[in-house]
């Protein structure tokens, strides 16, 4: 049985696992694994709790819909004896459908969804690697070393400590004039060890590296990369100024920038300039040699694996619900795209022939076809930000070796436990 909990005050998103709530909803699918056969009926068992007393003759109003996509069924429930039912139905095809909940107490909502998955080793992508996607990479790749990586390097005092010290990285990438930073944090202690290239989530944020110095404390030299070209140590207010104009779900926002062409398009430069970090910490006199890991989540999470097909450096990959995968599936009806949802949620994009010729160079699971190193996924299955049927097109496609920590529960997010679960994974995986 998994804890599902929704939020407190109006009307608000539902959340797992939120911060001080006063509903806590366990929902229980009638399989302990909330996975199916194609055709299988879904039960999903519901109790809600207030105050941590079970409610009971509550009404549940439910949407159930595949996932990510339009509600087909929907109706209510009411809570009898502390708990009701609510039949899913069933998939004709692999993928996942979404049950949304919601209970009015005291005149605020509610809000809770629980995902169930049907025949999901059996997912696969939408997305077809084009003729000539090697030799497109390898092109940029080739001009990109043409280009010097003019590092500058300074050491920052307030992020380090008695064992790690942390450096603000700025490298120039793909042409002349074109940056991206990083904080790049290693043991004080001398030696020699591996390195850790590190992407960031989507967006334009305030970066804070001491949320991964565990790293540098457990021996390993880390890289934690700002990829826009702009300076990490401006404060927290700057930066939400310039995602706003830049980072956002809009025509304008840089996931769209030159979309149109696959040479033009930003993330072009963004691909380019997480090699070029690896290029940066293969120069370092501290690094073993040897082991070099991509990790990181969402956003992070595609770029670690675009950086390690891209780059025959890398030795291990850690990635959590990638995103841009799978991206134009919804140019077909009936199909769950990948994050930013380009013809879906993102406004002033749709899916034009041009447009989906440009993700196919661009799209995760081309990228994780071409992967020949060890890798280490996790996703959860009530992600929507992410949806896990595109966690799954990419996983069904790699054919190195691969390990995957499913945690249906989750939303688009990761626990502590987890993340020092990947740095021991990544620590087996070392050479």
């Amino acid at each position: 049985m998994f804890l599902l909990i929704g939020l407190t005050a109006g009307t608000i998103q539902a959340q797992n696992y939120p911060y001080q709530s006063d509903v806590l909803w366990v929902t229980t699918p009638d399989h302990t694994d909330w996975l199916y056969k194609t055709g299988e009926k879904a039960t999903v068992s519901v109790a809600v709790y207030r105050y941590g007393v079970l409610l009971s003759d509550q009404e549940i109003s439910y949407r159930i819909g595949q996932e990510c996509l339009d509600t087909d069924t929907q109706g209510s429930v009411r809570l009898r004896g502390g708990k009701a039912e609510i039949a899913l139905g069933t998939m004709d095809k692999p993928g996942f459908r979404d049950c949304e909940m919601s209970i009015n107490l005291d005149g605020c909502t509610y809000k809770h969804h629980s995902k169930v998955g049907f025949s999901v080793e059996e997912i696969v992508p939408y997305t077809q690697m084009p003729g000539d996607f090697r030799e497109f990479w390898q092109k940029a790749l080739e001009e990109q070393a043409k280009c010097p990586m003019n590092p500058e390097v300074n050491y920052v005092e307030e992020y380090s400590s008695d064992q790690v010290d942390c450096y603000l990285v700025k490298l120039q990438c793909y042409k002349p004039g074109r940056f991206v930073y990083g904080y790049l944090t290693k043991p004080k202690k001398e030696g020699k060890y591996p390195v850790v290239v590190s992407p960031p989530g989507a967006g334009v944020k305030y970066m804070d590296p001491t949320k991964t110095l565990f790293y540098a404390e457990a021996d390993m030299i880390r890289f934690d990369m700002e990829i826009h070209g702009i300076d990490p140590s401006l404060d927290a207010t700057t930066y939400g100024d310039i995602s706003r104009a830049f980072g956002s779900h809009h025509e304008n926002g840089y996931l769209a920038n030159g979309i149109y062409d696959r040479d033009a398009y930003y993330m072009k430069k963004v691909y380019l300039g997480c090699v070029r970090a690896v290029d940066y910490l293969c120069s370092l006199p501290e690094w073993d040699g040897k082991n070099v890991i991509a990790q990181g989540g969402s956003q992070g999470g595609a770029l670690a694996l675009v950086i390690t097909a891209l780059d025959p450096r890398v030795t291990a990959c850690v990635a959590n619900h990638p995103a841009l995968s799978d991206m134009a599936a919804y140019a077909e009806e009936g199909r769950t795209g990948g994050y930013p949802h380009f013809g879906r949620k993102y406004q002033g994009v749709e899916l034009t022939s041009q447009v989906i010729k440009t993700l196919a160079y661009y799209d995760v699971v081309n990228f994780a076809r071409l992967i020949r190193v060890p890798v280490f996924m996790t996703w959860g299955y009530n992600d929507n930000v992410c949806p896990a049927t595109t966690s799954y097109a990419v996983y069904n496609v790699l054919t190195s070796p691969k390990e995957a920590l499913i945690t249906p529960v989750n939303e688009h997010w990761v626990s502590t436990g987890t993340r020092y679960k990947q740095l021991d994974w990544i620590k087996r995986e070392l050479k």
